[in-house]
């Protein structure tokens, strides 16, 4: 288990790590369609380019709020075929939502291959290592 990584994230990481191609390919799309869009109450369209991740084909957005004397992940895709960039919001948000900014803010952007393996293409990996950046930036500031 990772042990650089709050144990909600690690837990999932290990997940994967058991799993062939095909099973995480679709554990990752079960991630994907449970994504739920950022609410009216965070945020709304047109998203303040500050949110926006860097080098995300899919147009991620990611904000941080402050809940329960925790941090609360939010994230917009404005890609609709953007299921990798889904996948990772629901299990940032999942695992990462409720813990202190510190603990988020440590989270290293290689966890992104842990996920989804070592044949992401690079624009891929480069947009979903940005989210995790975008994540980890935002957890600092609200620190």
């Amino acid at each position: 288990m990772r042990e650089d990584v709050p144990k909600p994230l690690a837990q999932v990481i290990e997940e994967f790590a058991a799993l062939d191609r095909n099973e995480r390919t679709e554990l990752l799309i079960e991630f994907a369609d449970r994504f739920q869009e950022v609410s009216p109450e965070i945020a709304t369209r047109p998203f303040p380019e500050e949110h926006r991740v860097p080098r995300c084909e899919s147009e991620a957005f990611v904000w941080v709020s402050k809940e329960n004397g925790g941090l609360k992940l939010h994230f917009a895709v404005e890609n609709p075929q953007g299921l990798s960039a889904k996948a990772l919001a629901v299990i940032l948000e999942e695992t990462l939502s409720g813990l202190p900014g510190a603990e988020v803010a440590r989270v290293p952007e290689d966890v992104v291959f842990d996920i989804f393996g070592r044949e992401l293409s690079m624009g891929k990996g480069q947009g979903l290592m940005g989210m995790v950046a975008m994540t980890s930036t935002l957890a600092k500031r609200a620190a």
